[in-house]
């Protein structure tokens, strides 16, 4: 089977597909990963599979367990399908929050955007935005200032971490009752995906967690899997998926009309300010392990 990608770099990720919840028992869904055509089903045991897709399907087919034409590997975590073109990692990210029981785990819907995994992780990274596109939800003039924070770019981990982040928010969560500071944490555990830790005005002594798995379709289109995983239980499953998708729609056309699509990883082709310090630890990450794919590398 010819993949058309191949830069290593992306092949040997784990990649998101489909929220669990989402897939039809018994259809077949189509989707693109990597400019690859990919097929995954479940079957009527609770199976999951997950195939590189010869020619297309109608959306609406009935899947046949006994016809995978020729299987690709299967992870399943976060309450999400994963596959791999590559080598697959043996292992994937953890995010223990998912796992505790007073959680609710929300899947907030999927997006496809007009830009590279890099443009929306770096947009998801920036808290210069807030007043000016989330207006009166996750940020307001005059408060506009990004506040210093530190930035660990972690080789054991092998992840990048801000902290000691902090922003006025008029309404940080669906659950707030007004506006406060709120303490950030910035997690890039994965080169396309990222989590927010924010603080619960549920739980104070706790962090809600927002978070982004990016599945690159090509080096411009990708398909954004939103989520939220909040101490809330006040407000309805549909409540709070309703209110990160207006988040995230007022972010998608800031990143279609990004130039160019693809992430430039020299730090010096894009102005850096004080508030860039996270995107600027990404990009240098991203160049120390040799992505190509959906970047314009360093020259030389």
């Amino acid at each position: 089977m010819t993949i058309r990608c191949a830069d290593s770099v992306i092949l040997d990720q784990w990649h998101p597909l489909s929220s669990i919840d989402e897939i039809i028992t018994g259809r077949v869904h189509n989707t693109v990963l990597l400019e690859h055509p990919v097929s995954y089903a479940q079957d009527i045991d609770g199976n999951l599979h997950v195939w590189h897709r010869c020619e297309t399907l109608p959306i609406h087919a009935r899947f046949d367990a006994n016809k995978i034409p020729d299987p690709l590997p299967i992870k399943l975590a976060h309450g999400f399908l994963w596959t791999c073109l590559g080598a697959a990692p043996d292992n994937i990210f953890a995010v223990p929050e998912l796992e505790e029981p007073d959680r609710q785990n929300v899947p907030t819907g999927v997006f496809g955007v007009n830009t590279s995994p890099g443009r929306a992780i770096e947009n998801f990274l920036d808290m210069g935005h807030f007043p000016f596109v989330h207006t009166g939800i996750l940020g307001e003039e005059p408060h506009t200032e990004v506040k210093e924070y530190d930035v660990e770019l972690s080789e054991s981990r092998d992840e990048i971490l801000a902290t000691r982040c902090r922003f006025y928010q008029p309404k940080a969560a669906l659950a707030s009752e007004g506006g406060a500071d709120v303490d950030y944490v910035y997690r890039v555990p994965h080169i396309n995906c990222a989590l927010l830790y924010k603080s619960s005005p549920s739980a104070q002594d706790r962090m809600d967690v927002i978070y982004m798995f990016l599945q690159p379709m090509d080096r411009e289109w990708t398909r954004a899997h939103t989520g939220m995983c909040v101490i809330d239980e006040d407000n309805s499953y549909e409540a709070i998926r309703y209110f990160q998708q207006v988040i995230f729609g007022q972010d998608k056309p800031i990143l279609e009309n990004q130039f160019p699509k693809q992430l430039p990883l020299d730090t010096r082709a894009e102005t850096p300010i004080r508030a860039d310090k996270s995107a600027i630890a990404y990009r240098r990450w991203l160049t120390k392990k040799g992505l190509t794919y959906g970047v314009i590398p360093t020259a030389g």
